[in-house]
């Protein structure tokens, strides 16, 4: 009888060694193995990563996104820096994080993540798209219009994960007329989530659209992008700091769109994120007059906006609509603006189609912007590409 208890507390043992063992190995493969069986296989990156499921991208491998990679509720992906993820299939290759879903996109300033296509044009692919739980004014929850993921609910300090130093690159792909992918699309993401140190290049729709939700931004660069390089709508309300944008290509709109609810422009929750330090640079004042904007405020939004350069455009500050107009001068201005080359600085419009006068809603004062001017600043070196 002693023999045999020897036995089984040896056998055991050997047990518990091979178990950790495996656990080791599983770690370094890819994510290892998941509850949904998800293997991340870089000639052919697709896939929903289920509940239980953790992965972590191997950053010597390229991964080719040939198709919709989604991480569900209780679902992690971590990108680390240096990966690389190339996508090759138009619309069906996107990155969709659910509610519920976390992703850690972890690059550094020397190291950054990088979202690219092999098609190095415009809508060569989706874009990544984040679907949270914080508020939104569209309805109580909704479907984001280029996933169909829901969206929305009442947790402001919901978290998506991290996405820090990483390019999105050559996104944009259009769904149809209607409907199109961002570079970044934030649907109803929570104040928990960190976006900070991005880059949205040459993208056909717009840079960054924020749709509703709660989410703060820093260090962020728009560039290229043939819409908007910012866009907001649905009650979005968020803390930001030091963005830079650059009109490019020869192609481009506005430099901010931004909206509240078009259906019903006074719908709370309102529009109504703080900027501080901002640069935004267009083509010129002789281009695209019908769109050429700095800023185009409209649809009840509110803002307060900060120390801001706007260059080399047709319009620096155009505001619509009587609900956004009600804001001046209290919840909707932009104080210390420094135009360069700006043809027509400032001009409004009620919601019947007459002249408001929209002096009220800004102040003059030479400043930095995003930090450097017109220039790229100092924070974005390294990581970025183009400036």
């Amino acid at each position: 009888m002693k023999k045999s208890v020897f036995k089984v507390l040896a056998l055991l043992a050997v047990s518990s060694v091979t178990f950790i063992s495996c656990s080791s190995d599983d770690d370094s493969n890819d994510g290892g193995t998941n509850p949904s069986g998800f293997v991340a296989n870089p000639a052919d990156f697709k896939g929903e990563l289920k509940a239980g499921d953790e992965v972590t991208l191997d950053p010597s491998k390229v991964y080719y996104l040939t198709g919709k990679l989604q991480v569900n509720d209780g679902a992690k992906l971590t990108i680390p820096a240096g990966t690389k993820i190339v996508a090759n299939g138009g619309t069906s290759s996107f990155v969709a994080v659910a509610q519920g879903g976390q992703i850690f996109v972890n690059g550094t300033a020397t190291n950054p993540v990088v979202f690219t296509s092999e098609n190095r044009t415009p809508g060569a692919w989706g874009g990544v798209v984040l679907c949270g739980k914080a508020p939104i004014n569209k309805a109580p929850t909704a479907s984001a219009e280029v996933s169909e993921l829901t969206y929305g609910g009442s947790v402001s300090n919901d978290n998506s994960g991290v996405i820090q130093y990483a390019r999105i690159e050559y996104a944009g792909a259009a769904y149809n007329s209607e409907k199109e992918f961002n570079g970044l699309s934030l649907f109803g993401v929570g104040s928990g989530t960190k976006i900070e140190y991005v880059q949205l290049h040459e993208g056909a729709d717009d840079g960054i659209e924020f749709f509703g939700g709660t989410v703060n931004t820093k260090y962020i660069v728009s560039t290229g992008n043939e819409d908007d390089q910012f866009d907001w709508t649905e009650g979005w309300n968020g803390q930001n700091e030091f963005w830079f944008a650059k009109a490019g290509l020869g192609r481009g709109n506005r430099g901010i769109e931004a909206d509240n609810n078009s259906n019903n422009h006074s719908l709370g929750p309102i529009s109504n994120p703080t900027i501080k330090n901002m640069t935004l640079i267009g083509l010129g004042g002789d281009y695209n007059a019908a769109e050429n904007q700095a800023l185009k405020l409209r649809v009840g939004t509110k803002g307060k906006l900060e120390n801001v350069v706007l260059a080399n455009w047709a319009k620096g500050i155009d505001i619509e609509h009587d609900a956004t107009l009600a804001g001046i001068p209290s919840d909707l201005y932009v104080k210390n603006v420094h135009f360069i080359n700006v043809t027509t600085t400032a001009s409004g419009k009620k919601s019947d189609g007459t002249v408001a006068d929209v002096t009220a809603a800004f102040t003059l004062q030479e400043n930095n912007g995003a930090g450097n001017g017109v220039n790229a600043p100092t924070w974005t070196q390294g990581w970025t590409i183009d400036l």
